[in-house]
């Protein structure tokens, strides 16, 4: 057996690198650390969806509707012309023919004439090409308070006399002005669907975080009480709840009360869906840390927990607003929900539940159903897209 004896190495140490090389930074170069939060990636993802933003525009206009209804109504809800009883839609016209047969620009609209029914012998009204009605646009008209504190008498369109009339999506059997209702039924309807959601939201949010966090009896009887309140018929239920308001109740009662018997059976599904979400939640990493840091069961629950719920809790609850929408003009439809003289979507389409009616004035059918339909299809659009903006898996 050899041994070798290794001599130190006495001169420098020569370390050769073998791969890329990594140079200095430059001088005045900086390294941004900075990292795009939830809220701008889901704005981000939601612009990107066409559908969803041009429905978020309906959305807010009708909101905005809802909101200067007094000012953007030519009339009052309640103003009733008996002469002008089912007097048909007048269309907008822009010029007016002068007997030189030039044409000038007259913002107007045709008046009516009556005829009479030779096999009915009842009368009605036809438009007449040779009256016309000037308009304009921010005219006075009928006085009225502003969200019940300013008073006003300016109307963002209407006739410039007011004594002329204006009928753009006709009148009813009183002779009441179908735009002025509908701008006036928009806020009611629109309303009660964002007032409701927020009832069933809290109702929701708390149970189901309560259940999915604590878990164990505490949740087997939020999940019992749940299944309950799922397994009633909605339809008989809202009739009997409804039918047992009393009818020397104001209107704004009945509204309120109205507004609670929608939102009865709307907490259901948003609570199982946080119960879910908690249930994934609750066992990790951060949620741990923020225990053995000495954070409360409350801090737990809405300071770490539900924020990162947040987006897809405004996603549910957006889909649920035009059920809300939905409820609400059923039971005025039936008779049972609001009544006169509060005027919402549902109280418009009373108007419209015989068959005569339908014949002869088609209109107070079509323009409450079809306002009806646009906000719900733009609510399940928009509730689309911000459910799909807000899936952290979708890339």
């Amino acid at each position: 057996m050899t041994h070798e004896t290794f001599a130190p190495h006495s001169g420098p140490l020569n370390i050769v690198s073998e791969g890329p090389s990594i140079s200095p930074l430059k001088q005045g170069k900086t390294v941004s650390t900075a990292a795009i939060g939830p809220w701008r990636l889901v704005a981000g993802k939601l612009i990107r969806q066409k559908v969803a933003m041009v429905a978020g525009v309906i959305i807010l206009l009708l909101y905005l509707i809802g909101l200067f209804a007094e000012f953007l109504a030519p009339s009052l809800p309640a103003t009733s012309k008996p002469q002008y009883t089912y007097a048909p839609p007048q269309g907008l016209s822009f010029f007016v023919n002068k007997p030189d047969g030039s044409s000038e620009f007259n913002f107007h609209v045709k008046g009516y004439k009556v005829e009479i029914e030779k096999v009915a012998l009842r009368r009605t009204f036809v438009v007449d090409d040779n009256k016309v009605v000037p308009i304009g646009f921010f005219v006075k008209g009928p006085a009225y308070k502003l969200w019940g504190l300013v008073p006003m008498n300016r109307h963002f369109i209407g006739p410039i006399n007011p004594a002329d009339p204006m009928y753009l999506l006709g009148a009813d059997r009183l002779g009441r002005d179908v735009l002025t209702r509908l701008i006036y039924g928009t806020r009611i309807s629109m309303s009660i669907g964002l007032v409701g959601v927020a009832m069933s939201l809290v109702l929701g949010v708390v149970l189901g975080s309560i259940s999915g966090f604590y878990g164990g009896w505490v949740d087997t009887l939020i999940q019992r009480v749940i299944e309950v309140v799922s397994a009633m018929p909605t339809i008989p239920l809202w009739l009997g709840l409804a039918a047992a308001i009393p009818l020397t109740w104001s209107p704004v009662n009945v509204y309120f009360v109205i507004t609670i018997i929608v939102s009865l059976l709307g907490w259901t599904s948003l609570a199982r869906e946080v119960r879910g979400r908690f249930l994934a939640l609750r066992g990790e990493d951060f949620v741990t840390a923020a225990k053995l840091d000495g954070s409360s069961e409350a801090r737990l629950i809405f300071r770490h927990i539900l924020p990162s719920l947040t987006s897809h809790i405004l996603a549910v609850v957006t889909l649920a607003v035009p059920t809300m929408i939905v409820a609400e003009t059923s039971l005025s439809f039936l008779g049972i929900g609001l009544k006169p003289p509060v005027v919402s979507w549902g109280v418009l389409l009373q108007d419209a539940q015989n068959i005569r009616t339908v014949a002869t004035a088609p209109w107070l059918l079509i323009w409450p159903s079809l306002a009806v339909v646009v906000a719900v299809l733009s609510f399940n659009f928009f509730g689309d897209g911000l459910r799909d903006a807000a899936d952290p898996y979708d890339n």
